[in-house]
């Protein structure tokens, strides 16, 4: 029996301290780490307007007011933009399902802004590999302005002038694309609009 315990006490030993090294230390020391320097991150990136939380900079969420630029659609099932549902609809390309989303997503911006008759970007009409997507690409802002700027009261220069103001390029110049933000280019928009 205790030659079973001396041959067992270098595995549990290496397992507790594996176990507190892996389980506690580290999680811990990583969430001290990223608070003191992320702070805003860490907490998940909240936007508030005052004491209220309306959003994630991290996490989309719908629009559907002509007022206001549309985000890029979710592939979240049930509810659109759930963290816990994220992923992507992982349809092929001739999937008739993806074929029939993209169709009503079409037809709903042709709707709701008959008198455009550019192209559409892609972003505007398929899901990220995600599903929360929370910016959309300049082309997609710059597709929703005259019907943004008509609902909003705002000329569409001014409506211009916003998306580029809140346009994020590449970091460094080559990583990433240019995009916005839509929650915070839609906080402007609104904001433009009560003046």
């Amino acid at each position: 029996m205790s030659a079973i315990l001396c041959a067992l006490r270098p595995a549990l030993s290496l397992f507790v301290l594996l176990s507190v090294l892996t389980g506690l230390v580290y999680p811990l020391s990583v969430t001290l780490l990223a608070q003191t320097l992320f702070p805003a991150q860490a907490a998940g990136s909240l936007i508030r307007d005052g004491d209220r939380v309306i959003g994630s900079a991290l996490v989309g969420q719908p629009f559907s007011a002509h007022a206001h630029f549309w985000s890029r659609p979710s592939a979240t099932a049930m509810q659109p933009y759930n963290g816990l549902a994220s992923g992507g609809s992982n349809f092929g390309a001739n999937n008739p399902a993806l074929l029939d989303a993209v169709a009503q997503r079409i037809a709903a911006l042709r709707n709701a802004d008959p008198d455009n008759r550019t192209a559409i970007p892609v972003d505007l009409v398929t899901a990220s590999a995600s599903g929360l997507d929370p910016d959309i690409s300049l082309a997609a802002a710059h597709y929703q302005a005259a019907r943004v700027a008509r609902a909003s009261g705002l000329a569409r220069a001014t409506v211009d002038a916003l998306i580029d103001r809140h346009a994020q390029h590449p970091w460094l110049g080559v990583i990433g694309e240019p995009r916005v933000n839509v929650l915070a280019l839609n906080r402007a928009i609104d904001l433009a609009s009560r003046h």
